[in-house]
């Protein structure tokens, strides 16, 4: 259990921070900060799951993306030719203007699928990414 509260200060846009303000209200939370630390939390849950993806995996990566973003198309084309031996097939669809959806499907070995959804969600205007995966072999 945690003991020691640490005070931190962050930045963020106007916009996220009114419809995080909506969710966690919804959601029933007794301050901000108590939002906050549920979503470290789920941040932290989820990035050692994606730790354990190893062998041989299918999944998806979904990604939005600011397609204005200056070098951004470029630098998504070129992750998905480093691993194109893992990609099977993907869609891309324009949400509006300026924002596109694309689903990556992937076949191929955990660990460099890991590389490949982590390399994406590092790039400036990716507004949101998740890999999804499943061994396999598992019976679903």
């Amino acid at each position: 259990m945690e003991t020691e509260l640490m005070r931190i200060g962050v930045s963020l846009p106007g916009t996220l921070l009114n419809k995080f303000d909506e969710i966690i209200e919804k959601r029933g939370y007794s301050s901000r900060s108590e939002g906050i630390r549920d979503a470290i939390r789920s941040y932290i849950s989820y990035y050692e799951w994606m730790g354990d993806i190893k062998g041989h995996r299918v999944g998806t990566v979904a990604v939005i993306y600011d397609h204005t973003k200056r070098g951004l198309s470029n630098a998504l084309a070129d992750i998905q030719h480093n691993y194109s031996h893992l990609i099977k097939s993907s869609v891309h669809i324009h949400l509006d203007h300026d924002n596109c959806f694309e689903v990556i499907v992937l076949d191929g070995d955990g660990e460099e699928i890991k590389e490949l959804a982590e390399a994406i969600m590092a790039l400036k205007g990716v507004k949101f990414s998740k890999l999804t995966t499943v061994a396999s072999n598992e019976k679903i």
